[in-house]
C-alpha cells in the first residue's frame, strides 16, 4: 500500500515561538522528526506540511521534502488534507506531529499494519498506559477507552473511565499520531465540527460522532512532545545520549 507520512508543522506557537526550528542536538526539530519518520519500513514517502518558508528551507536543506500550505488552516487535519489532496497516488496517510522528535518508527509501522488486518478500516491511532495519578488528572492528557477489539469508544480530557470501583482497568493516554485512508481523510476534513468535538476540543470525536470506527494501537513507548522550553531541554538530553551511543 502506498503510504505517505505527512508531518504538519506550524511556525507559530504560544509557548514556544518558532517551535519547528527549535534546535535539537544541532538540527531543527522538524528535521529530527522527519528523519525519525523516514526510518519507518512501511513508509513510501515523507513530506513536511509547513506554513513558513524558513521551515520549508530547513527541511529541504537537510535532504527532506516539504510543501507550503495555507497559514490560515484552523486545524492540523486541514493542513494534512491539503497535502493529501495533492498526492492522489497515496492510499494511506500517516500523520506524525511536528513536535515529536523522539517518535518511534516502529509505531508508524504498527499503524500501517492495522490496515492490512482490516481492509475496511478508515482511521487508526495510538494509546499508551498512564500510571501516574497526576497525569491521569491532567486535562492536557487526553484519555481513551476502547472496546474488546481495540476500537475507540470515547476520548476525553476528563478521567476516563471514572473509578466507582477499582476493577483493575487501566487508564490509557491517547497519543496524537493518526493513520487514515486517503479518501476518508479528505471527507473527514470537510465534515462540520460536532458538538462533542467542540465541547472537549478534540477533533477525533468528529469521526466517532459521524459513526466511523477508530482502531487504537497500544504501545508502551514513552512519547515526549515538545510544548515548552522544559520539554525541549529534556529532548535535547535524550538526543545527546543517543548521539553518544546510549540507547533510548
Amino acid at each position: 500500500m502506498n503510504t505517505l507520512c505527512i508531518i504538519p508543522a506550524r511556525y507559530a506557537s504560544t509557548r514556544l515561538p518558532g517551535k519547528p526550528l527549535a534546535d535539537i542536538a544541532g538540527k531543527p526539530m522538524i528535521v529530527r522528526v522527519y528523519q525519525q519518520a523516514a526510518k519507518a519500513k512501511r513508509i513510501t514517502d515523507v513530506i513536511a506540511a509547513v506554513d513558513d518558508k524558513r521551515v520549508y528551507d530547513a527541511v529541504v536543506n537537510n535532504g527532506g521534502k516539504a510543501m507550503m500550505t495555507a497559514k490560515n488552516h484552523p486545524t492540523g487535519t486541514d493542513r494534512l488534507a491539503e497535502v493529501a489532496a495533492a498526492h492522489p497516488e497515496a492510499e494511506l496517510i500517516i500523520n506524525v506531529q511536528g513536535d515529536e522528535p523522539l517518535i518511534e518508527p516502529a509505531i508508524i509501522d504498527a499503524l500501517a499494519r492495522a490496515f492490512d488486518e482490516d481492509p475496511d478500516l478508515q482511521m487508526a491511532t495510538v494509546k499508551s498506559p498512564i500510571l501516574d495519578k497526576a497525569e491521569i488528572d491532567n486535562p492536557n492528557n487526553v484519555k481513551v477507552v476502547t472496546d474488546k477489539k481495540d476500537y475507540a469508544l470515547y476520548f476525553s480530557r476528563s478521567v476516563l473511565p471514572f473509578f466507582r470501583e477499582n476493577t483493575g482497568v487501566k487508564v490509557y493516554k491517547h497519543i496524537g499520531i493518526y493513520a487514515y485512508k486517503r479518501d476518508f481523510l479528505l471527507r473527514y476534513a470537510k465534515m462540520e465540527p460536532t458538538d462533542l468535538e467542540r465541547t472537549e476540543s478534540l477533533e477525533q470525536l468528529r469521526a466517532l460522532e459521524n459513526g466511523y470506527r477508530i482502531k487504537v494501537i497500544e504501545t508502551d513507548f514513552h512519547f515526549v512532545g515538545v510544548d515548552t522550553p522544559e520539554d525541549l531541554e529534556l529532548v535535547n538530553i535524550e538526543y545527546e545520549k543517543r548521539l553518544n551511543g546510549h540507547k533510548a
